[in-house]
């Protein structure tokens, strides 16, 4: 992490001073005369909106932050988590310091203050040297499906149960991916599954509580509460092609829960809880579907493990921890 210096002289420890090699002219950022960024205000959507549309575009992005602190920060550094782009961040209290230079374990790339708080940042630099926060993890372009084994099954209480209904087709071995945690999902198949006692509906998922991860279109996941018409998810098949379809509506009902928990190929442990009804079925290891009342430990079903912490939905390199 860098230290910049608003004014002042340079001392061991500040890579750029203002004035000298930093200039911030209008929304343009200069670094030893050449332009290398943007200044972008952050104190409201509009802003935030407006960095996360640079990510990947310019060298660096210079943060100015209005009442809220720290969450634009961490929006924008998930944003540009694993991308060419740096972020840095005007501070102006020691208390938004260590905030800044470590959030969401990764932190931003330079800290541009005055001289009153200069030594607070400068052994914010120190701490962040030390605890080698940062680590280079390599970003997965494609997704493969896996094998996970079911390690319990019981009662899941009544809670609010979410439908995606899409505006297209669902064929049969066509589901979404969902979860309670973002790195390990199960592939909760369509209702496409003929039955003499309900009508199937091929564009809808029965995707649980209201709680769950669902992985969306561009890679990203949202909460199965956050969804809403016009969203884009993916539907994947159970020979993990994929494509992309469009939610037409979202349908939430209290409804009885199976709690399911399964352990995937790293052996890490996660869960779901998907409504107790005939209809509701995941998708087997020989790729049969399988009704959540007929569920049973030590059955293999199909799944997918990201290995990666997310922040509002964004992939981060950051250690991420869900139970």
């Amino acid at each position: 992490m860098q230290v910049w210096l608003e004014s002042g002289t340079r001392v061991t420890g500040v890579d750029l001073v203002g004035g000298d090699d930093l200039l911030v002219d209008g929304n343009a950022l200069y670094i030893e005369g050449k332009q290398v960024g943007r200044r972008v205000d952050v104190s409201d959507s509009a802003g935030q909106g407006m960095a996360r549309s640079l990510a990947g575009s310019v060298e660096w992005i210079l943060l100015d932050l209005g009442h809220w602190k720290m969450i634009p920060i961490e929006n924008i550094i998930a944003a540009c988590d694993g991308g060419p782009t740096k972020i840095a961040a005007r501070i102006d209290s020691y208390e938004q310091v260590i905030g800044a230079a470590f959030a969401l374990e990764i932190g931003v790339d330079a800290l541009l203050v005055p001289e009153s708080i200069l030594e607070t940042a400068l052994i914010a630099k120190s701490q962040r040297k030390e605890s080698k926060v940062i680590e280079e993890i390599p970003v997965q372009d494609d997704f493969s499906l896996s094998t996970v084994e079911v390690i319990e099954v019981k009662e899941g209480g009544v809670g609010d149960r979410v439908c995606v209904d899409l505006t297209s087709m669902m064929e049969l071995g066509e589901g979404m991916l969902i979860g309670s945690s973002a790195s390990s999902l199960i592939l909760v198949h369509g209702e496409t599954v003929a039955s003499e006692f309900v009508p199937t509906r091929p564009f809808r998922v029965n995707a649980g509580a209201v709680h769950s991860y669902i992985l969306m279109g561009d890679g990203s996941t949202k909460y199965l509460s956050e969804l809403k018409m016009g969203d884009e998810v993916l539907v994947v098949s159970n020979d993990g092609l994929s494509r992309i379809a469009t939610i037409g509506r979202t349908k939430i009902e209290k409804r009885p829960f199976i709690l399911f928990r399964w352990r995937d190929e790293k052996n890490k442990e996660a869960g779901a809880l998907l409504q107790q009804a005939e209809t509701v079925r995941l998708v087997g290891a020989t790729f049969h579907t399988i009704s959540i009342t007929s569920l049973k430990p030590g059955m293999e079903l199909i799944g997918w493990s990201g290995g990666k912490g997310r922040h509002i939905g964004v992939q981060i390199s950051a250690e991420v921890t869900e139970k």
